[in-house]
């Protein structure tokens, strides 16, 4: 049975965190013993009373004391009103939901993570686990986006550049660098020792352009994961917004393995799939 009835969440602090985006911290009023299960790249409904609800993606899963971290960038009716709340500011949470990262990465692999946009979000926590002392694998982090102002997660990317290998890229470069994507770097990270897993998230042609190239380059498919955390809408698999093939997004995925991914697709009726890379 659904329980749509949302928790009490108070908004307690935000900052500019790129272009009509805000990173905020939110607590829950009453925090419950599992909200720290919180798998990285899950997702959770925030409601803004009298307005509606939207999905997002944890920066930061919850603490003992439920407080925990999310981008809000502005799409819409919701956003516009959450950009809006004020410090103190009483909110509605349902989560968690879906299925996020894989919890069974090769100990002591190479991970790669390939991120477009606001496609960082969702990929913060596992980068999180990669800068610490016992980390079980090694991240190397490449990261696109329209432009330098676009960019999310600034606080973040500055500690996380110290800790591990980074790679930025723009379609609209700074003057004095190349325009690129995180394609460009894909030979410099194989060369540098190869890649034992995938981790992509961002518009869908720069996470299906990857996987192909990464594919290309040994890497097999069941090794690959990508995360649709855009399709996401209602949560309950009921407005049908997330249909690929016979799965709903916001029940199996969002994150999907990119063999099953590819099966869904087939069976969804898709002819070909869309190859440009693009930031949200």
């Amino acid at each position: 049975m659904i329980d749509a009835t949302p928790r009490r969440l108070w908004l307690e602090h935000g900052y500019v965190d790129g272009e009509d985006t805000r990173h905020f911290t939110f607590r829950l009023d009453a925090p419950h013993a599992g909200d720290g299960a919180v798998r990285p790249g899950q997702f959770f409904m925030l409601c803004v009373p009298g307005v509606g609800e939207a999905p997002f993606t944890y920066v930061r899963p919850p603490d003992p004391d439920g407080r925990f971290s999310a981008l809000v960038r502005r799409m819409g009716r919701v956003t516009d009103a959450l950009l809006a709340c004020a410090p103190g500011a009483l909110l509605g949470y349902r989560g968690p939901f879906g299925h996020g990262w894989p919890h069974d990465l090769p100990a002591g692999g190479r991970v790669l993570a390939v991120a477009g946009g606001c496609g960082l979000a969702p990929l913060a926590s596992m980068i999180e686990d990669a800068c610490a002392p016992d980390a079980p694998w090694r991240l190397t982090l490449l990261y696109g986006a329209r432009h330098a102002a676009a960019q999310v997660l600034g606080r973040e990317r500055a500690r996380w550049r110290k800790l591990l290998p980074l790679f930025e890229s723009f379609d609209q470069p700074p003057p004095g660098q190349r325009p690129g994507t995180p394609l460009d770097q894909l030979d410099r990270v194989f060369a540098a020792g190869g890649v034992d897993a995938l981790l992509c998230c961002g518009p869908e042609p720069l996470m299906l352009a990857s996987a192909r190239e990464c594919l290309r380059r040994g890497l097999p498919a069941e090794r690959i994961w990508l995360s649709l955390e855009r399709r996401m809408h209602c949560a309950d698999g009921l407005c049908g917004h997330c249909y690929l093939g016979a799965s709903y997004v916001c029940r199996d995925g969002p994150t999907y393995r990119y063999d099953h991914y590819l099966r869904l697709l087939r069976g969804s009726g898709a002819d070909a799939l869309p190859a440009a890379p693009g930031y949200c």
